[in-house]
C-alpha cells in the first residue's frame, strides 16, 4: 500500500518544479522563430524598400502582378510611378507594388 501512495504522489513532485522549465521553452520558441522567420522577412522589406526609394526613370522593372515595364516618371507626391509596358502604352502604379527590376529577375530565373 505505501507503494502505491509513492507512485500517486512522484508525478505532483516533478510537475511543481516544471514552471521554469515551461517558461524558459516558450522564450526558446519565441527567440527561435524570431531569428529564423520574422528576421529575415525585415531584412527582405527592407531590400525592397531600398529598391523602391532608387527607382529611376529608365529602370526595367516588374510589378506586383507580373506586369514587365520601364519606368517612365515617378511621381513622389501620389507615390505612384508611370510604367510604359509597350510603345506608347503608358500605366499608372502605386509604387508599392514594383517589386524588382526585370533584370533582376531574369538573373534569378537563371539559377
Amino acid at each position: 500500500m505505501n507503494t502505491a501512495i509513492l507512485l500517486a504522489a512522484a508525478p505532483a513532485a516533478q510537475g511543481q518544479g516544471s514552471g521554469w522549465g515551461m517558461i524558459l521553452m516558450m522564450v526558446a520558441i519565441f527567440v527561435i522563430m524570431w531569428l529564423f522567420m520574422i528576421r529575415p522577412q525585415q531584412k527582405k522589406q527592407k531590400e525592397i524598400r531600398k529598391f523602391q526609394n532608387a527607382l529611376k526613370e529608365g529602370s526595367p522593372v516588374v510589378t506586383g502582378g507580373g506586369v514587365h515595364g520601364t519606368v517612365k516618371r515617378i511621381n513622389m507626391n501620389d507615390n505612384t510611378v508611370d510604367l510604359e509596358i509597350a510603345r506608347g502604352v503608358v500605366i499608372t502604379v502605386d509604387k508599392g507594388y514594383v517589386f524588382q527590376s526585370a533584370t533582376d529577375g531574369a538573373q534569378v530565373n537563371n539559377k
